[in-house]
């Protein structure tokens, strides 16, 4: 009887640890945004592509909207290993004390998508994103959101008609500046208080892509939107190392394979969602869409450029003109 009692638990014992074997390797994906914009999108194309091309061994979990952490919470918990995956802001890095990320911040150091992806795709982006190793992070992939427009209660045409308005940005120094450079008053605010924030005139305006701005319906509390294309907003795509180094060669190769298709992807979409938001926010009749012409886009491209220099001991002098090689931007044409 106690023979067969034994030889039962065993067969138990090993039929569990069969399951456990079996059990998928659970990714949990957080983020900030809406799940109908461009990063959410793209996140859930990763879980479908990880867990095809993993056949099953690999379950993500995608988190979008601050469901799980805030802006300040998502770095740290991604550190500790409490998530796994995160997209956050390039911006969010220069406060872990990764400066060369600021780059990305530098008001109209890309001209366009092209100029972009010469950096983001090619060998300077892939140093930058080295940098996170000492702080326990693999960088994957860059993902674009967009070019940002700014936004306010009062019309915008020149860089004089922001002058001492309360605007809310993302934790940068480079964005201080850059608000700072058109006479502005810089506000850090969460991503997800910003609508609250607009509504109460906690702050005045702000600055997204338009597909944050529709998404999170900003523009029902802002009269006019200025398509300025001032500034890059993207992101990173990034892991916790122990966690991502950890995992078994094959299945990380799978990955590294969705994660190469999720950036197609996510960089397809991220100019087609924004253009579609705009018109949506045109549309809506709530805000006056006012697209500057040459000589105003030249004017507020004056006003902010000085704030390249200003931030060359932070981010690098070499970095950032290792950009302007890449890009062929010539501040002194200006």
């Amino acid at each position: 009887m106690y023979l067969r009692s034994l030889l039962f638990g065993l067969i138990a014992m090993g039929a569990c640890a069969m399951a456990a074997a079996q059990a998928p390797i659970v990714i949990k994906f957080s983020h900030v945004v809406a799940a109908d914009t461009p990063k959410g999108k793209a996140s859930e194309y990763f879980k479908k592509r990880a867990e095809e091309l993993t056949h099953g061994k690999v379950r993500v979990e995608v988190y979008p909207n601050s469901t799980l952490y805030k802006d300040k919470e998502e770095l740290e918990a991604l550190q500790l290993g409490v998530v796994q995956m995160l997209a956050p802001s390039l911006a969010k890095f220069g406060p872990l004390g990764v400066k060369e990320f600021e780059v990305f911040d530098l008001p109209y150091i890309f001209d366009d998508y092209a100029d972009l992806h010469r950096v983001t795709q090619g060998p300077v982006g892939a140093s930058i994103l080295r940098k996170l190793e000492s702080k326990g992070i693999v960088g994957l992939a860059y993902w674009d959101n967009g070019f940002k427009s700014f936004s306010a209660n009062t019309p915008i045409r020149t860089p004089a008609d922001l002058r001492g308005k309360k605007l809310r940005i993302q934790s940068s120094k480079v964005l201080e500046e850059q608000i700072r450079a058109v006479g502005g008053m810089p506000l850090v605010m969460a991503f997800s208080e910003v609508y609250q924030g607009l509504k109460t005139g906690v702050v005045d305006g702000t600055e997204n892509p338009h597909s944050n701005t529709y998404t999170q319906k900003m523009h029902e509390v802002q009269k006019y939107l200025a398509v300025t294309n001032h500034g890059y907003l993207g992101y990173a795509v990034i892991a916790n190392k122990r966690f991502w180094d950890g995992l078994p060669a094959e299945l990380r190769g799978q990955l590294e394979q969705a994660m190469r298709e999720a950036t197609v992807y996510a960089n397809r979409i991220a100019k087609e969602e924004n253009d579609k938001a705009l018109e949506a926010i045109r549309k809506s009749g709530k805000v006056q869409v006012y697209i500057p012409n040459k000589d105003e886009r030249l004017a507020f491209k004056k006003a902010m450029l000085p704030v390249h220099q200003k931030m060359e001991a932070r981010i690098g002098s070499e970095l950032i003109h290792s950009i302007y090689r890449e890009t062929g931007f010539d501040p002194s044409r200006l």
